[in-house]
């Protein structure tokens, strides 16, 4: 029988009990994107570890994101947790009143093409303008660290001079492009924090996500692998709106939750981090036809329309070298095929 989500935060929580987790015992930490894909599960384990490891000093969470209604559906069996505690806000605005923070950790974005073509003033806004609300606050409450969760989109397009992109490589964008805005705020989010490190000795760190999926994803999420996905969990066919050659790298949700955690605790000051499992780089051909595969359904293509065009990325290869961040002792544990099988089921 497949482990239920409740299933693998307890035992991914056993399997990683040599981490630092002493150094939040105590301490608070306020997170962005608290419903979010990667936001949930890192509420999760850390709840999860408040019960298991950190049991005579728990760490407490402020819990941010926009919409009280959507955190009480994805985190309301916490509500009434004296270590749990959440705000309603747009980081866009301004951070409130929330107390001492120790950690900050920076994980709320617009992060599917659907928003970055619909909501392209935030998806910029959130990874720039949020960002500085959220290092000033961190300032202002003289937090340990700031964790600013970035992504593989950094690197920009591969100049075909390497196979794999190290925390040092940087590729073209063309910045005249509505797709544009993600990747480039995202750059711009990591030189503020280096600024801040620089104007106000801000110790921080950036862990760089691969694409990201799992359990905890959003029903709107309108990422190629989101969609075919909920099309296999709802018995329908997978349509490919591509002929799927693109060949990128992936993370199981969890995994890749508890590698920014890793990067929190473990990381060096100022250091970058490549997240990724490098034994889940496939093509979303492959990725489709494994989900028809195993839930009895077709492949069909179809050519989407101009307004979900505008928010595809136009990278045909994006494969993270991770060396670095095995180096702090992180290994994923779900890989692809098993992780898009429990996806599904979680779905249903």
């Amino acid at each position: 029988m497949m482990q239920t989500y409740r299933e693998e935060v307890q035992l991914l929580l056993k399997q990683n009990q040599d981490l630092p987790w002493d150094k939040l015992a105590g301490k608070t930490i306020l997170l962005s994107g608290a419903t979010g894909m990667i936001g949930k599960c890192m509420v999760d384990l850390l709840m999860q570890c408040n019960e298991e490891i950190l049991i005579d000093c728990p760490v407490s969470i402020i819990a941010l994101s926009r919409g009280e209604e959507s955190a009480r559906r994805r985190l309301g069996g916490y509500w009434d947790k004296d270590t749990f505690r959440y705000i309603s806000c747009d980081i866009n605005q301004g951070i409130p009143e929330c107390g001492r923070a120790d950690y900050v950790i920076h994980a709320a974005s617009n992060t599917h093409p659907l928003q970055y073509s619909g909501d392209p003033i935030g998806t910029i806004t959130s990874n720039v303008i949020g960002t500085k609300n959220l290092l000033d606050y961190a300032v202002s409450c003289h937090a340990e660290r700031f964790c600013f969760v970035s992504s593989v989109e950094v690197y920009g397009e591969n100049r075909g001079d390497v196979d794999r992109f190290k925390e040092d490589y940087l590729g073209y964008l063309d910045c005249n492009t509505l797709r544009a805005g993600y990747p480039e705020s995202k750059r711009v989010g990591e030189a503020l924090c280096n600024a801040y490190a620089q104007a106000h000795r801000l110790d921080f760190v950036i862990p760089r996500l691969s694409r990201v999926y799992g359990p905890t994803m959003l029903m709107s999420d309108s990422k190629a692998i989101a969609q075919f996905i909920k099309k296999a969990a709802a018995g329908g066919d997978i349509i490919l709106k591509s002929t799927g050659t693109q060949c990128y790298s992936y993370t199981y949700a969890l995994d890749a939750a508890l590698a920014v955690i890793t990067v929190l605790l473990r990381g060096e000051s100022g250091g970058a981090y490549n997240i990724s499992d490098t034994e889940s780089e496939v093509t979303l051909r492959q990725i489709a036809e494994w989900l028809a595969e195993d839930n009895g359904v077709n492949v069909s293509f179809d050519i989407p329309d101009a307004a979900e065009q505008a928010g595809y990325s136009t990278a045909t290869k994006a494969l993270l070298d991770t060396k670095k961040i095995e180096g702090l002792g992180w290994r994923p544990r779900t890989h692809m095929r098993e992780g898009l099988r429990r996806t599904v089921e979680s779905l249903r």
